[in-house]
């Protein structure tokens, strides 16, 4: 039996982001269009997601170099850690999205980030549902090949409720390996960050270019880190709980 040298993963990991990169790059501008248009705004980018693409929540909230207008929608029973079967029949649970909703709702100068490889369960689809209808735009951060291969489990999709599609080109089922019969070495996780991490270089060049003052927090762990980012907790703190 041949062993697994660490360049086959990489070097496939390697070409799934440029294929990503490449096949995204209008999407990317896009999605870069509606958060600048929110910090023009001085409003929010809330964030989303269910199980394993909590991971990209994380991402997207009080992290070094992020945006720190970001408010990450979230409830307990989502996250695997909390009880990892519950957690699929959560976001597989029809009216969740309303509950997380009760608290604070994307308005039309906001920006809804769902993160959902398969895209079609309740949870992540009446949040773009209800975001749309109160005139807020999507960014949907999905896989259109899962999302047509995965059964239909709300009255819409993902794919079709993004006013933006980011597309991570991940295999229905998720895994990447070996090639021919993938069962392990998952990819969306990376993928996803990987699409955000490009949103925000786009956003960071044209933003900067345009003389907007972006909100993106330092690390807290370099000199000047917390002094840089008091004014932010001191004006976010007020709007998004979860800073506090």
């Amino acid at each position: 039996m041949g062993v697994v040298g660490a360049t086959d993963i990489a070097g496939s990991v390697a070409k799934q982001l440029a294929d990503v990169e490449q096949a995204n790059a209008e999407a990317v501008r896009a999605a870069a269009e509606l958060v600048l248009g929110v910090i023009r705004a001085d409003a929010l980018v809330y964030t989303a997601g269910a199980g394993h693409s909590l991971a990209a929540v994380a991402e997207t909230f009080y992290r070094a170099g992020g945006l720190a207008c970001v408010y990450p929608l979230y409830h307990p029973e989502l996250l695997p850690l909390h009880g990892a079967v519950h957690s699929t029949k959560t976001e597989r649970r029809s009216g969740l999205a309303a509950e997380v909703l009760a608290e604070r709702a994307p308005g039309p100068d906001d920006v809804l980030v769902v993160f959902s490889t398969s895209g079609v369960n309740p949870y992540p689809v009446e949040l773009c549902i209800a975001a749309r209808e109160r005139s807020s735009a999507v960014i949907a951060v999905t896989s259109r090949a899962s999302v047509a291969a995965a059964p239909r489990r709300s009255s819409s999709t993902l794919v079709e409720q993004g006013t933006v599609v980011l597309d991570s080109l991940v295999v229905p089922g998720d895994a990447s390996y070996p090639p021919d019969a993938p069962r392990t070495a998952p990819l969306s996780t990376v993928v996803n960050a990987f699409l955000w991490n490009l949103v925000l270089a786009e956003v960071y060049d044209r933003g900067t270019a345009e003389g907007l003052e972006l909100p993106l927090w330092r690390s807290s762990n370099v000199a000047g880190g917390d002094e840089a980012n008091a004014a932010l907790l001191a004006k976010y703190g007020e709007i998004v709980p979860q800073l506090r």
